[in-house]
């Protein structure tokens, strides 16, 4: 892409309302400007990390055994009514009446209409197990939305549900969404801590919080330190094998968040790998067991004959919260600094003289070459001085920069700047291109 065709609309100045980096970067990074409260448009920049957050959750739960499906973001009232939870859940939910008086609402969970979807079809244990989710927005009226996507009214989730014979088996798929949470949040560039966790209004009595220990943390959380520099368990796990040690390995030390705390539990762990931080939540799992199948009449026959309720769980990821998590993550007084798998642009090549035969032919031969080996360059051929050239790819924060100069191409030379830790190298052009090809840079 080039820079002069693209829509970029970053700002000089940190808007006096956010609150907290991430807000404030992505105003400044031209990723999101705000409607209303707790509600953004996504500008390119930001649509375009947002996709690719997206495509690797997405990835991650195809990889888990979950088969992708798509709900509708309005939902009738009338399934809330049958689990008990239209009058129960509060103002956050936006409740509608259309043009026929059907009470309707913007969904902000989904477990009732998946239920109503399962319950349509499958009517025996030879049906069993499923796991259904999708990535859909959704809308809670946050009496005080703040903290830009962090914490909106819109925003966009990935919700997966698992439907199981028995509660063996609904642990069964608990446990694949566990272990599938990590390699998701790890391949994001996270390190994302499972918490105990109170369930809340979707019910159930065992729950997870998913938490990236960050300064900006709406809460207080504890755990044993050992739990921040644990790896995934990998791409090459056996989803279809025993997951069990690998949630073990996890749970067996401790961690809570705020509500779930127990100091005399905390005091039992080691001085010194007693961790007490804030933390985001970026990913929730439940087991509810028949909280919703019994009421809504969600039953499967066995093989004795007879009709049982199916166990369920909810595992939930907030996909456009994540991009603010990672934000927070990474980043320095400059602006962002993007794990290369949702980098919006693999490579910035900047132009020093515009208009210069030498240099505007040699990022042209850049552009295409990079282009060619998958890195999906970002050119800024616009005439703006060099000061501003550098602030916007700082600010915007991909992983690598290219500058093009006169002064280095008399040389042979150009500039290759490593952005996560500003590390320069002055390379031949074909010798950038084929390091920034082979990855030769890359920690991820």
């Amino acid at each position: 892409m080039r820079l002069s065709r693209y829509f970029l609309p970053v700002l000089k100045e940190t808007p006096s309302d956010a609150e907290i980096v991430s807000h404030q970067l992505m105003l400044r990074a031209g990723m999101i400007k705000q409607q209303a409260a707790g509600i953004y448009a996504w500008l390119p920049l930001g649509h375009r990390v947002l996709k690719k957050i997206e495509q690797i959750v997405r990835e991650e739960q195809d990889r888990a055994g979950a088969v992708e499906l798509l709900m509708p973001t309005i939902q009738s009232a009338d399934l809330w009514r049958e689990s008990g939870r239209y009058e129960d859940y509060g103002d956050e939910m936006l409740r509608i009446t259309d043009r026929h008086d059907r009470e309707l609402l913007f969904g902000p969970t989904n477990e009732e209409m998946i239920t109503e979807i399962f319950r349509s079809y499958c009517k025996s244990y030879k049906d069993l197990p499923k796991m259904l989710y999708h990535i859909q927005w959704k809308f809670r009226d946050e009496r005080r939305p703040r903290f830009g996507v962090m914490r909106g009214r819109e925003f966009l989730m990935k919700d997966t549900y698992s439907f199981d014979v028995d509660e063996a088996a609904a642990r069964r798929s608990y446990n694949r969404m566990f272990v599938a949470y990590l390699n998701t949040f790890s391949r994001l560039g996270l390190k994302a801590v499972p918490m105990k966790a109170d369930t809340g209004p979707i019910g159930g009595d065992l729950s997870h919080e998913f938490i990236v220990l960050a300064e900006t943390g709406e809460s207080e959380v504890f755990c044993h330190a050992d739990l921040v520099e644990m790896g995934a368990p990998g791409l090459d796990v056996d989803f279809d094998g025993d997951l069990q040690s690998y949630v073990d390995q996890r749970t067996a030390l401790y961690a809570a968040t705020d509500e779930m705390h127990e100091p005399d539990q905390f005091a039992a762990v080691p001085k010194d790998r007693q961790l007490s931080a804030r933390g985001i939540e970026v990913g929730h799992i439940f087991y509810f067991g028949t909280k919703y199948s019994e009421p809504m009449k969600a039953l499967v026959q066995h093989q004795d004959g007879q009709p049982r309720a199916v166990h369920m769980g909810s595992y939930g990821v907030g996909v456009s919260r994540l991009l603010g998590a990672i934000i927070e993550a990474h980043h320095d007084e400059k602006g962002c600094i993007w794990p290369e798998s949702v980098a919006p642009f693999g490579v910035g090549i900047i132009n020093m003289r515009v208009g210069d035969a030498a240099c505007d032919a040699a990022c042209e031969t850049a552009y295409a070459a990079l282009a060619k080996a998958g890195l999906d360059p970002l050119y800024d051929d616009t005439d703006n001085r060099a000061g501003a050239k550098f602030a916007t790819a700082d600010l915007i924060g991909l992983p690598y920069q290219l500058v093009i100069g006169p002064r280095g191409l008399k040389e042979g030379k150009i500039e290759l700047k490593v952005r996560r830790n500003g590390e320069t190298h002055e390379l031949s052009l074909e010798d950038a291109v084929s390091r920034l090809a082979e990855r030769a840079f890359s920690d991820d």
